[in-house]
């Protein structure tokens, strides 16, 4: 009996020992909550989402920002690329990476905006050679007395250094603000604006009453509205013809084969503006179609012209031009524009019925869009039977149905945008290939 003691107890200390070293090899890879241990994930030079992108791009290399805002902006003189992130209190941050490599860059300080629900908007501006990102906001000040009393929140940070300036203005109403010209413009919608000087926050206040019209110019007194900046003052239009303060006047700019005072601006970017124009009495078509013409936002004058058919319905929101990072290629809706070669093309049915929308175009001369999507913003999101156009040839081709188009394209690689099924937004960087 004593044997058979010894026997077990030894049995039992075998098994001990046995235990023991099966732990120290496990070197405490088991969860804390009974998960069975996962193997280390193996690492990848490229972004963990590898979205379905046309084939001049490359999903194995790359970056991926997890959670960003929804809007972002690209640095052309730096190659910095900068997004925004919520931070704890109602804060935000403003972060750049390296649009190449995906490594990260400068870091603003957390700022509270006007509206602490919602994420600020992103935009850049240049200045006498010096960019800035701005992001801003409206809200409403805690002592408003009136329901319509607002302010706008500018922060403006210099692309190299990352230095914020913080600038307030008080405001009237619903504000949109861009940077179309080398300033920040806030505007109502109509004639009263402001503008914001990116080097130093100077605010100057132009109201409705200060605006002066073009000699004879009855048109331009009717439904008067600021619609930009350029580098020679506010760009301003009237119920027809449009024309910059202190600067040009579109009845002198009309293209060729136009009535020189039907002229309307649809879209302005920074350095060019698109205008919708009526053939000349008389003409051939000048009942079926319209002429599109892109200026030259300094001069006015005419860069490249194309006709389409009118639409049967005039839309309430023309689409929003997009122009290559390097200002060769211009898209908005069904038209295209190489500006190098001066020529336009309109993408239509016989019937005049738009054949597809144009979202993006890159520097090579390729622009992305959807056949079927109501607007970019619904070819981006992928909706539609995405396809890709050639300026070199016209032509257009078609992509497989899931493929996800990219937004722009910065120093060689696309910037692709996706939502997960927790509602985070993916900001990727794919590289151009061949």
């Amino acid at each position: 009996m004593r044997q058979r003691i010894v026997r077990l107890a030894l049995a039992g200390g075998v098994l001990v020992l046995a235990l023991l070293l099966l732990l120290a090899t496990c070197g405490g890879e088991g969860s804390e909550d009974g998960e069975e241990p996962k193997k280390p994930a193996k690492r990848s030079t490229g972004p963990a989402t590898r979205l379905p992108v046309p084939s001049g791009y490359s999903t194995g290399r790359g970056w991926e920002v997890v959670g960003a805002g929804p809007d972002y902006a690209v640095s052309q003189t730096t190659g910095l690329l900068a997004y925004l992130v919520r931070e704890p209190g109602g804060r935000y941050r403003l972060r750049t990476l390296d649009a190449e490599s995906g490594k990260a860059n400068w870091s603003g300080e957390a700022g509270r905006p006007a509206d602490p629900s919602r994420f600020p908007k992103l935009l850049t501006v240049v200045k006498d050679d010096r960019e800035f990102f701005v992001t801003w906001s409206a809200g409403r000040p805690s002592d408003a007395l009136s329901p319509t009393e607002t302010f706008v929140a500018l922060d403006v940070y210099d692309v190299v250094e990352g230095e914020r300036r913080r600038v307030e203005v008080p405001w009237t109403g619903t504000p949109t603000v861009t940077a179309t010209g080398p300033g920040i413009l806030i505007s109502d919608g109509r004639a009263n604006s402001a503008v914001v000087d990116p080097i130093d926050g100077e605010v100057s206040e132009i109201a409705a009453s200060a605006v002066t019209y073009p000699r004879g110019c009855a048109a331009c007194k009717q439904l008067t509205e600021v619609r930009g900046q350029t580098a020679k003052g506010l760009l301003l239009s009237g119920v027809r013809e449009f024309w910059v303060r202190g600067g040009w006047f579109s009845r002198q700019n009309a293209p060729k084969g136009a009535d020189p005072l039907s002229g309307t601006p649809t879209s302005v970017v920074p350095g060019l503006v698109l205008a919708k124009w009526q053939p000349v009495k008389g003409a051939k078509r000048a009942a079926t179609h319209q002429m599109w013409t892109v200026h030259d936002a300094a001069s006015g004058r005419p860069v490249a012209s194309v006709e389409c058919h009118k639409p049967a319905i005039e839309p309430g929101r023309y689409p929003q031009a997009v122009v290559s990072s390097s200002g060769g290629y211009l898209v908005a809706g069904n038209l295209a524009f190489d500006l190098d070669a001066k020529k336009g093309f309109c993408f239509e049915d016989e019937d005049g019925s738009p054949q597809l929308t144009l979202a993006s175009v890159t520097d090579g001369g390729t622009a992305y869009g959807a056949r079927t999507a109501r607007d970019a913003a619904e070819a981006l999101d992928g909706g539609g039977g995405p396809v890709a156009v050639s300026f070199t040839t016209w032509s257009v081709e078609p992509l497989p149905p899931n493929t996800r188009l990219p937004e722009t394209e910065a120093f060689g690689f696309g910037v692709f945008r996706w939502t997960d099924r927790k509602d985070r937004l993916h900001l990727l960087g794919y590289p151009r290939v061949g």
